[in-house]
Parts: structure tokens; sequence; C-alpha cells
């Protein structure tokens, strides 16, 4: 006779929040780790709109295999404090009705800190993905984001071991934070096999044939401190289409760029058959430009990351970086938005071939797993 007691066994439900595509890349994996520890885990995906492009979103969410948000707060653009306010404003309904055991936030984006915020003031636990990154540069709405995030965080995952020393120092108990590896990198490894060639994006944009043969850079821009001065802009072009004299430049133009090289009447400095500009693209069409690319320069964070576990050297057009592990281990060399030193920089890199590099430790596709396995026996034990 089966004498087994009925099973007890509490059910755990995690809301999970993105808000913009960076944070697609880091949720796809720790969902399907999530969903892989079985029924006592329930991981709920919230949707802030924060990123509000449903053709892109539905892109990313495609290509990566995640599944779509229980939850769509759909609160479109707006100032840093309006979109962080209504984020706030909405999200907490959310939470009233799911009644979570912790909420799962990541990045540095607005609603990171606004859905980090709701649950913290709710007596809800906090979990950061990708905490500790500094660039100590107050000047950037990030950083705000990732030091007021971490304080409010009960459970803080990092990426790489500077993210330990940087929340200890800012009086983070040692118990709460795990050295994981980087999530991203995860995405990265399980579909590489994927990646869109860059010959196919070349024709599909009507350039069949572009740079065969010659290599080529993938330019990518977007941040303030780099667009929306007309000065600074305008140099970072002219700095490309020089670049585009020897190597020709793939030039994928975010929103934002688009409309200030439009307002300032830049466009003309990228007419040059050398250049190919093509509308933001999907993750897959992204990861095979970056993989066959002789350089890439960009001021994202993510790509710095992405580069340096792909082998290909990365230019940051900004004057630091929150990743210090790409260019303490991987192929990142910092070279500020002067035109001059990132000229000198590329010819270097040429010359040499760039920065070899190595992948950093934990940056082997299992960060998610890791993350999984340790929140699930975080929360049994605070029961």
């Amino acid at each position: 006779m089966n004498t087994a007691s009925p099973t007890t066994d509490k059910i755990y439900r995690i809301l999970c929040v993105v808000g913009a595509r960076p944070n697609f890349m880091k949720m796809a994996p720790i969902m399907s780790a999530l969903g892989a520890l079985g029924p006592q885990v329930e991981a709920k995906l919230v949707h802030t709109g924060q990123h509000y492009d449903v053709a892109m979103n539905h892109q990313y969410f495609q290509a990566l295999g995640i599944p779509n948000p229980d939850i769509n707060l759909e609160v479109g653009s707006g100032s840093h404090a309006q979109q962080t306010a209504e984020v706030m404003r909405r999200f907490e309904p959310a939470m009233d009705e799911v009644q979570p055991a912790a909420v799962l936030v990541v990045g540095d984006v607005n609603s990171t800190i606004a859905c980090a915020l709701v649950a913290a003031k709710k007596g809800v636990p906090v979990i950061h993905v990708e905490a500790g990154l500094r660039s100590f540069d107050r000047a950037m709405p990030e950083e705000i984001n990732r030091l007021l995030t971490d304080q409010l965080s009960d459970l803080l995952f990092t990426t790489e071991e500077s993210g330990r020393d940087n929340l200890l120092k800012e009086g983070i108990a040692s118990e709460r934070i795990h050295f994981v590896g980087n999530v991203m990198i995860d995405t990265l490894r399980a579909n590489l096999e994927r990646a869109v060639p860059t010959e196919q994006i070349a024709a599909d944009a009507g350039r069949a044939g572009f740079a065969q043969g010659r290599g080529y850079a993938v330019l990518t821009l977007h941040r303030p401190s780099n667009v929306d001065d007309p000065a600074i802009l305008q140099g970072l072009l002219e700095a490309a289409a020089k670049i585009a004299q020897s190597t020709p430049v793939i030039f994928p133009v975010h929103p934002r760029t688009h409309a200030t090289i439009e307002k300032f009447g830049l466009s003309h400095l990228l007419d040059t058959p050398d250049v190919l500009l093509l509308p933001p693209m999907g993750y897959l069409e992204m990861l095979g430009l970056m993989r066959d690319a002789r350089v890439v320069l960009t001021d994202s964070g993510g790509i710095q990351e992405e580069t340096t576990a792909l082998g290909t050297p990365c230019l940051t057009l900004r004057h630091n970086t929150e990743r210090p592990i790409t260019v303490d281990e991987g192929t990142n060399t910092i070279v500020g938005n002067d035109p001059a030193h990132i000229l000198a920089a590329y010819a270097e890199l040429l010359q040499g071939g760039g920065k070899a590099g190595r992948v950093p430790h934990f940056w082997d596709g299992r960060a998610a797993e890791r993350i999984a396995a340790i929140l699930f026996d975080w929360l049994k034990q605070r029961d």
C-alpha cells in the first residue's frame, strides 16, 4: 500500500521584469532555468513597455524563445522621471494581483529601479541580476539606477569579481552577493549557430556583396552624451566616414540617433558607398554582424561583453565602462569620443590586429542555472 503523504510543497511565484531590449537577452535564459526547476517555481513575466516598438519586441521575443509576457504595462516613452513614475504606478497593481515571493529585475534601465522600488516598499524581496557594475560616473542615468537597485536588493548576482568588491564597499552584506557569471553570454552561446550571416543582412538591405572580402567595422551609437550634442555627434560620424575609407562600416542606426542626425543635418557625412546604414537589428542579425566584424565601435555596455565573448576587437566610444573585465581580460579598449583618439586607436588596431583577450571566468553559458539554483535554495531557507 502507498503510504506517502500528500505533497505540501509550496509554490514560489517569481515576478520577472523586462523593460528594454537588453533586458530581453538577460531574461531569456533566466526564465528557462526557473522553468526547469519544476512546479514549485512559477516564473511570471512582466513587460513594462519601456521599449515600446511592438515589431522589434516581438522579433526579440521570438528569436530568443521568450514566452509572451503574462503582464504588459505598456508604459511607453517619456522623461526619466515620467517613465520611472509611470512604471511604478502600473507595476503596483500587478504585484497586488500576483502576490509574488520575490521580484527579479535585470540590468540598469528605468524599469529596473522602478519595479525594485515598488517591491521594496511593499516588503517583497528584490533579486538583482547583473549587480555591482559601476562606471563611477553619476552623470549616467544608468549609474544611478544601478546604485539604488543594489541598495534595495536582497539577493545580488554579479557578472564579474569587481562587482562583489563594489558592493562590499557600498555596505552590502557578503552573504547576499553571489558571483554567477553573465546571463548575456548564456544567450549568446545558445544562439551563436543561429546568427544571421552578414552577407544575408547586406543582401536583404539591397547591398549584396557589401564589404565582401574586405572585412568591415560595425558602429552603434545611442547614448545621449554622444548623440545629443551636435559637435560630438558630427565628430563621431566624421571619424566613421574616415574609417570607411579603408574598412567599410555597417551602422545599424538607433531611432534616437537617427532623429538627432536628421535634426542636426548630418546625414550627408555618411553618404558614401562604403557605409551601410541599417535600421535597428534583431538579436540574431546583430550577433552575426558582431561575430564576423574586424572591429566594433560602440557606446553600448552589452556589446562590450558580447564582443569579448566572441573575441572581436571593440573600441568603446565612452570615457569609462561599468564592465572593466572586458578591458582587463577581454577585447575592449576605451577610446572616448574624440575623433583623433578614435582614429589613432583604429590605426593601431589595424596594424596589430586588436586585442585578443580571453573569455572571463563563468562566462560559460550556465549563469542562469546557477542563479535559479541559488534563488530556489534561498527562498526555501526563508520559510
